[in-house]
This record gives structure tokens, C-alpha cells and sequence, in this order.
């Protein structure tokens, strides 16, 4: 597993969450230069939990984009299954997830140096001052 290639996956917009899931899931599985991916389709499905078509399909994207390159074959029980690298290049040229730009520096309302007298509630004046308040004496 490679914590860069998910981190750089990770930060960039695929278009869907379908397509994030599993470009992240293969970003688990590849080297520190996006190479060694190899996991069928059917595992795919599996740890996502998506369908086999749409895994498919999105494999299919990828790889016409650019984004997942086919580089072998390796022998398993069910024959061979394709091995993938992703192209960092590619996915380093999508749209980044930034964070939104808050505005800081608000403007508030200075602090109060003398005694507050006390807040209303609907129309209702708070407690009573002391007699010995100033606001009592002008």
C-alpha cells in the first residue's frame, strides 16, 4: 500500500463517488509510483460492494483516460489477471479537492467598558440596578 498515491488520489475530484471508491480501493493495492496493481475485477466488486458492470465500466474509463494503464498479466486460479499502474501524471492533472476559502478578520462589535444594565427578553426589562449604580445617577 501506498499512503502517496492514495493521498494524491485522495485530493483530486474522479467525476463520481463510484469512480473515487475505486480509484482509492486500487491506490490501496499499488507501489510508491502507482505500479503494481493487480487484483481482478472480481475483487474489485467484492471490496466495494459495486456491481460487476459498473466495475468494469469504470476500469474502462480509466484506462481510455489515461489515468490506469495496463502493464502485464499475472497467472492465477482463474487464469490471469491484468496488472495496472496508475499514472500519477494523470491524476495529478484533475481538478484538486481544495477547501473552500473562508473569509477570517469579521468585524465585531468593540468590548463594552462600562457595566452592561442588563439584557430584555420580549419587550421585558432584565433585573433591577442596585440603587448605588451610575447609570441610576446621570
Amino acid at each position: 500500500m501506498s499512503w502517496r498515491v492514495a493521498n494524491t488520489c485522495a485530493e483530486r475530484k474522479f467525476g463520481s463517488a463510484t469512480r473515487k471508491q475505486i480509484i482509492m480501493f486500487l491506490a490501496d493495492k499499488a507501489s510508491d509510483d502507482g505500479s503494481g496493481i493487480w487484483c481482478s475485477k472480481g475483487t474489485i466488486q467484492r471490496h466495494t460492494e459495486l456491481g460487476e458492470t459498473t466495475v468494469k465500466r469504470t476500469v474502462r474509463e480509466f484506462l481510455k483516460e489515461g489515468i490506469l494503464v495496463e502493464t502485464g498479466a499475472r497467472t492465477c486460479k482463474n487464469g490471469f489477471t491484468v496488472v495496472y499502474r496508475i499514472d500519477l501524471t494523470q491524476v495529478e492533472e484533475l481538478e484538486p479537492t481544495l477547501e473552500p476559502k473562508i473569509e477570517t478578520g469579521s468585524t465585531v462589535a468593540p468590548v463594552q467598558s462600562d457595566p452592561g444594565t442588563g439584557a430584555t427578553v420580549a419587550g421585558v426589562p432584565g433585573p433591577p440596578r442596585p440603587p448605588n449604580h451610575p447609570k441610576n445617577h446621570p
